[in-house]
């Protein structure tokens, strides 16, 4: 009987603490022999509590089943659930765009509002096989930094050249791959012309390009939405151009390059023609007998600031304006002139009259007898004139 009672109490008790099925049975034993043993009030409490304890730490016990399929959340307590283990995650990579100060919104760039005297030199269509490292040494010499905005199809012939170009700390930059007006292509073509390229300076150097010029510097807006939104390109274009493609004269190049050149000019050469390289030497010497201080295009765009908008003169817009002053001044004099008129003349009955403003003849004569005799007068001496004029002519005309 006491048996059946105690079973009974921790059934209910296991229930209450949502404990399985199997511990109930364990408990259910271990009370029996508690039981029998003819200590039931003493042994009873001590059951419970073991029962609390094991209800919160001991596994759940299952025979023919996988514990895992049996388990419930309903058979846990809440505060025991234990969250699955959450994979590690990939470290985040740096972002390998271009700095670009407070101009990030900006997507192409002929040169940089900066303070200072940066320049950045900068030579397409190579890597040429013969010029482009005689270029590099004259850089080397110098101890310029510039950056090449180089042809695919050139950079999958000569990878050593661009392994050069990165070891020396030069910049390298997307220039399509065979040199078509990429704004006459396709969307597709224009992938096509840069994807080949960034795959080959990539392979070749591990270098991840991060601004493009586009032959000929032709490149409509939604073009370059599109490859900066694609590839995190800026597109980068110039304010200085020797024509060094068109006169293949070193003096030339030299002399419009350095008349040219401000703070923040992208300057443009071809490190494909041999008089371009020619004149780089002296160049360089005397750009930086001037003060200037040669970066790549990236460090450039990182020293770019917004234009300062121009304010008004508050000086200018306070100065009193004379005309307008001489015009308000006529109009007081006559304003005052009308009133003292107006206060001299004695006001007629047919000022007073407001009705009609043509005031009939007879009327006004009744009203000015003296201003209608000076009027017929005046007539008669036009009518008189204009008779001897007429007399005159019928005369002449005889």
């Amino acid at each position: 009987m006491r048996a059946g009672r105690g079973r009974t109490l921790v059934c209910s008790l296991s229930s209450r603490l949502k404990v399985g099925w199997s511990r109930r049975v364990a408990f259910a034993v271990r009370l029996t022999l508690v039981i029998v043993e003819g200590s039931f009030m003493r042994r009873l409490s001590s059951s419970i509590a073991l029962l609390l304890l094991l209800s919160s730490t001991a596994p759940t016990l299952c025979f023919g089943a996988d514990p895992a399929s049996t388990v419930s959340v309903d058979t846990v307590p809440a505060e025991k659930i234990v969250p699955e283990p959450i994979l590690a995650e990939a470290p985040v990579v740096a972002s390998e765009k271009p700095a670009t100060g407070n101009t990030a919104g900006k997507l192409s760039y002929s040169s940089c509002n900066i303070e200072g005297n940066s320049i950045a030199l900068t030579f397409d269509d190579g890597p040429h096989a013969q010029n482009t490292p005689r270029l590099l040494d004259i850089l080397k010499q110098a101890g310029v930094k510039a950056t090449f905005f180089v042809v695919g199809q050139n950079a999958v012939q000569y990878p050593d050249i661009l392994k050069r170009i990165v070891a020396e700390g030069h910049e390298l930059a997307n220039h399509s791959y065979s040199h078509p007006l990429l704004a006459s292509l396709s969307e597709s073509s224009v992938h096509d012309q840069l994807d080949r390229t960034h795959e080959a300076v990539l392979k070749a150097t591990g270098v991840s390009m991060k601004i493009m010029r586009p032959p000929y510097g032709a490149l409509s807006e939604p073009q370059r939405r599109m490859v900066h939104a694609d590839y995190g390109y800026k597109t980068i274009l110039w304010d200085v151009d020797p024509e060094d493609w068109k006169y293949r004269d070193a003096a030339r190049v030299e002399r419009e390059i350095v008349a040219r050149a401000r703070p923040g000019s992208i300057i443009l050469s071809h490190d494909i023609h041999k008089t371009t390289i020619d004149a780089m030497p002296s160049t360089i010497e005397a750009l930086s007998a001037k003060g200037f201080k040669f970066v790549t295009v990236s460090e450039l765009l990182a020293l770019d600031k917004p234009a300062p908008t121009k304010m008004p003169n508050p000086i200018a817009s306070a100065a009193p304006k004379p005309a307008p002053k001489l015009v308000r001044e006529d109009s007081e004099k006559s304003e005052k002139s009308s009133k003292s008129e107006k206060s001299e003349k004695p006001k007629t009955s047919a000022q007073k009259d407001p009705a009609p403003r043509e005031v009939p003849r007879e009327a006004d004569s009744r009203a000015k007898p003296n201003s209608s005799s000076d009027e017929s007068v005046a007539a008669k001496q036009k009518a008189l004139t204009q008779e001897e004029l007429r007399k005159k002519w019928l005369s002449g005309t005889k």
